[in-house]
């Protein structure tokens, strides 16, 4: 029945638009009653898109069976990747749906707002990872944000390559930029020390060490160079 639902409303919504298509329309094209499609769909809106309350569902799931062991950037990475998996799925109605939010500002609009849902649950979860660490929410925040320009940016692209593109790669490739800047958590900060933020080069590993070349007067800057790449070697 959702199926047949959602079947209906987007062969009406390509034979006449969106706007011109009621639920009435999609109804009786679909051979059931009002009630039967308020049951699955809240609205008109929502039939576009059927399956975004279970991917959301599987990705809380997901988030919620994580452990002390699992690194969580690379998880949440993996978490948006479920949402890309929704839309391959189907990579026809995927599609047809892009084109369809295009045109209808309201349509985009109900978008941002599940994108923001998707956005939400990657940051609690982050928070819960952070929590007690040096600026902890603010980079919960920063990489689920980051995480989701990343997605929708490769989503983006497959979808205007009509889904003919290599979905998996393309995703891989972008989040591959948010595991690079955020790969793991900044160490919690010692009592009366300062964080060190981003952009800031960090503090050598270990400060104590000094290396001291002797040469003699006049030696060439290559003969220089040469000793102390030969010293550092020797470490």
């Amino acid at each position: 029945m959702r199926d047949a639902l959602v079947a209906a409303a987007f062969r009406l919504f390509l034979e006449r638009g969106y706007e011109q298509t009621t639920v009435d329309d999609i109804v009786a094209l679909a051979g059931v009653g009002r009630r039967s499609f308020f049951r699955y769909f809240p609205s008109k809106e929502d039939v576009v898109f059927p399956d975004h309350e279970r991917c959301l569902a599987d990705m809380t799931a997901f988030l919620a069976a994580s452990d002390e062991g699992h690194e969580p950037v690379p998880r949440v990475c993996d978490a948006a990747r479920l949402v890309l998996r929704m839309y391959a799925e189907n990579p026809s109605f995927s599609v047809q749906r892009y084109r369809l939010t295009k045109q209808v500002p309201g349509l985009r609009a109900y978008e941002l707002s599940v994108v923001w849902r998707y956005e939400r649950a990657l940051a609690e979860y982050l928070r819960g990872r952070f929590a007690g660490r040096p600026d902890g929410t603010l980079r919960a925040d920063v990489i689920a944000a980051a995480v989701v320009a990343a997605h929708n940016n490769a989503l983006r692209s497959w979808l205007r390559s009509d889904g003919k593109s290599d979905a998996s790669t393309t995703v891989d490739h972008a989040l591959g930029y948010v595991q690079s800047a955020f790969g793991a958590p900044p160490a919690a900060t010692p009592a009366g020390e300062h964080p060190r933020h981003p952009g800031h080069p960090a503090a050598p590993e270990h400060p104590e060490d000094v290396v001291v070349v002797v040469s003699r007067r006049g030696a060439p800057l290559w003969r220089v160079v040469q000793e102390i790449e030969t010293t550092l070697g020797r470490e």
